[in-house]
């Protein structure tokens, strides 16, 4: 035990003379989630939506009205032809247009009439939500006309939802953002720990003492494990006093996962250190390893049930794929109790650290 916070007490040491490092170390994750989590909004307002209202009536007004009433969606040019609905996609002027026909009045009281939506698809997402609310703003109005004239609907849907009732992109992000930082900013310090000592010459001093590899590893974590643990509560603050996100379950049980998986990114950033043979490799396969697939693979960003069957498989094999799950349990909805994620993080954990020190030793060889 001495050998090992003899290891941990020189790291530490070199972590506080290192005041560049020390500084990337606890300003890069503030700066990411601050400016991510004030970048990354999937909420759409003010869509641009052009009218082309061949009726003119009080009952094409009064649709006009409802589809504008909420703010999402603007009246942002009234058209004067078909014509204009193409020149409106092509200049970008419009995201979508509405176009109400002739009679659409008279076709309503006999309860025979049709609109007509068309919806700029170069932006696919953008074009699938405004082709739902607006398709959503005319059940509305056919639920009102109904309920005018005494009838009922066949059927009423009625929404509500749970655990972001207001669905606030911060909400979903920040998690997202404490995965991201922790692990690229852990994985990449403890990336050059090994390799920094190679390039220094001072390896082959530790090599002369009687410390085990085993030893090194953990002596060389533990000071890492602190400076994760104070990045991840700055995140996390930053994401409820900044970003007001919500904290529904234990702060004690997030904690504690966090450190699992902070212990994961040391042990993948030590065994790339160990297995890379300069500085600059072990830094450039710390972000390559750690940044796009968390990205884009772990469920952060893209959701990973629309992704092709053999990328499903890729990305359960992603230490962050299955915190961000106990994340947004935890912080979301409550939850107390992962097994599948817990049994998977503490796998990985056990895996990535074995291989670390087995690294080590072959190095030591």
């Amino acid at each position: 035990m001495n050998r090992i916070l003899a290891v941990a007490g020189k790291e530490f040491l070199h972590i506080l003379r290192d005041r560049r490092s020390l500084a990337v170390a606890l300003l890069m994750p503030l700066t990411m989630v601050l400016l991510y989590g004030a970048v990354i909004d999937m909420e759409l307002r003010d869509l641009r939506v052009g009218v082309l209202d061949l009726d003119g009536g009080d009952r094409s007004r009064e649709l006009l009205r409802a589809m504008t009433s909420s703010g999402f969606i603007i009246e942002a040019e009234r058209l004067d032809g078909r014509d204009a609905i193409e020149a409106g996609f092509r200049q970008g002027r419009l995201q979508a247009a509405l176009v109400v026909p002739r009679g659409y009045g008279e076709d309503l009281a006999r309860g025979g009439a049709r609109v007509q939506i068309l919806v700029d698809g170069a932006d696919a997402s953008t074009a699938a939500t405004v082709a739902n609310y607006l398709q959503a703003v005319v059940a509305l109005v056919n639920r009102d006309l109904l309920r005018d004239a005494g009838l009922a609907a066949p059927f009423d849907a009625r929404t509500r939802v749970w655990f972001n009732p207001e669905l606030v992109s911060a909400r979903f992000v920040v998690p997202g953002l404490v995965a991201l930082v922790l692990m690229m900013i852990c994985a990449l310090l403890t990336s050059i720990a090994i390799t920094r000592e190679k390039e220094a010459g001072t390896l082959e001093q530790i090599l002369t003492t009687p410390v085990t590899p085993a030893q090194v590893i953990v002596g060389k974590v533990l000071p890492y494990v602190a400076l994760g643990a104070l990045d991840c509560a700055m995140v996390l603050l930053a994401g409820k006093w900044v970003f007001g996100v919500p904290m529904a379950g234990s702060w004690w049980l997030l904690a504690a996962y966090c450190l699992l998986f902070i212990v994961i990114a040391l042990s993948l950033g030590l065994l790339i250190s160990a297995r890379s043979p300069s500085l600059r490799v072990a830094m450039m396969a710390a972000l390559m390893v750690t940044m796009l697939p968390t990205m884009i693979l772990s469920g952060f960003v893209f959701p990973i049930a629309s992704m092709p069957g053999p990328l499903q498989v890729v990305c359960r094999l992603l230490p962050a794929t299955h915190f961000l799950v106990v994340l947004r349990g935890i912080m979301l909805k409550g939850q107390a109790w992962f097994p599948l994620q817990t049994a998977a993080l503490v796998v990985m954990a056990a895996v990535l650290l074995t291989l670390a020190i087995r690294s080590f030793r072959l190095r030591l060889e």
